[in-house]
């Protein structure tokens, strides 16, 4: 698993400090996430007046964001330079910003820690629940995300594997490719997409490699694509249309599609026919 924060992660993190602002009504937002054992990074402010926090380590225990770490909870402070509740390693960057309120969310992946987000006021008031709400829902979406960016790694790193001389190979890879497909809906990160649907492309093209492929690929539509890869792992038209977010009935309409764009007649044809093609692997 990684631990330095990618261009994927920033822009993960940026999403969620944006809707923990929006949402409780906070001006300052701020966090970031593991980048070593018991380190976590701040590279992403939202509503902030300077660029002090910007790369500060926060370490597990200390001030108000390790300490949310350590206990594995949000906490919050009514004045962060003065509560009796937290270390205050942090004080120098805190009061040059002019924070005072400050709340802090941990994120927890698998269960295990991998960021922190802060919501604050530069006045000091007791945070109610609509703030911590908020930010815990924040956190609760970031985790999401960063569970989504793990399993396209880790169907990515399927996809680099060598696989022409091992058949058994060949059907895991044709899972990861299905799998790869419906998570690109997801991802709101286009790089990230981008090299998703291109290791889609690449396992494709390995297959019109193997012996027996290599007819014209036919002007299958991307959606048309994402369609067959589901069938092709096994999945009904009700499943297709729940993991790709399409009524049953759209489902069909891209089936039929398919099926006269490569001349088959059944959903199974239609599957063996894009696989020599080269449209799937």
């Amino acid at each position: 698993m990684r631990l330095e924060p990618g261009a994927n992660d920033a822009v993960d993190v940026r999403a969620a400090l944006s809707r923990l602002r929006r949402a409780s009504g906070l001006p300052v937002a701020f966090g970031g996430l593991l980048a070593g054992t018991g380190r976590y990074r701040i590279n992403e402010l939202a509503g902030t007046e300077t660029t002090v926090l910007r790369g500060l380590d926060i370490l597990q225990g200390n001030g108000l964001g390790g300490k949310a770490v350590a206990l594995s909870r949000p906490l919050a402070v009514t004045d962060y330079s003065v509560s009796p509740v937290i270390s205050h390693e942090y004080d120098t960057a805190v009061a040059a910003e002019g924070l005072r309120s400050v709340l802090a969310v941990p994120v927890i992946v698998r269960r295990r820690v991998r960021g922190v987000l802060y919501g604050a006021l530069r006045r000091p008031v007791r945070l109610g629940d609509r703030p911590l709400s908020a930010a815990v829902e924040a956190a609760r979406e970031l985790e999401q995300a960063l569970l989504l960016q793990d399993e396209a790694a880790r169907l990515l790193s399927l996809t680099r594997q060598p696989t022409a001389a091992d058949p058994a190979m060949w059907e895991e890879v044709r899972e990861a490719h299905g799998e790869l497909r419906v998570l690109a809906q997801r991802v709101t990160d286009p790089l990230l997409r981008q090299e998703m649907l291109a290791a889609c492309g690449r396992l494709a093209a390995a297959s019109s490699r193997r012996p027996g492929a290599g007819e014209a690929v036919p002007a299958l539509s991307p959606r048309e694509r994402d369609v067959l890869a589901c069938v092709a792992s096994g999945a009904t038209n009700a499943v297709v249309a729940e993991r790709l977010g399409l009524g049953p009935e759209t489902v069909k309409s891209y089936l039929r599609s398919c099926m006269r764009k490569l001349g088959a007649h059944t959903r199974l044809q239609a599957v063996s026919a894009a696989r020599r093609a080269g449209a799937l692997p």
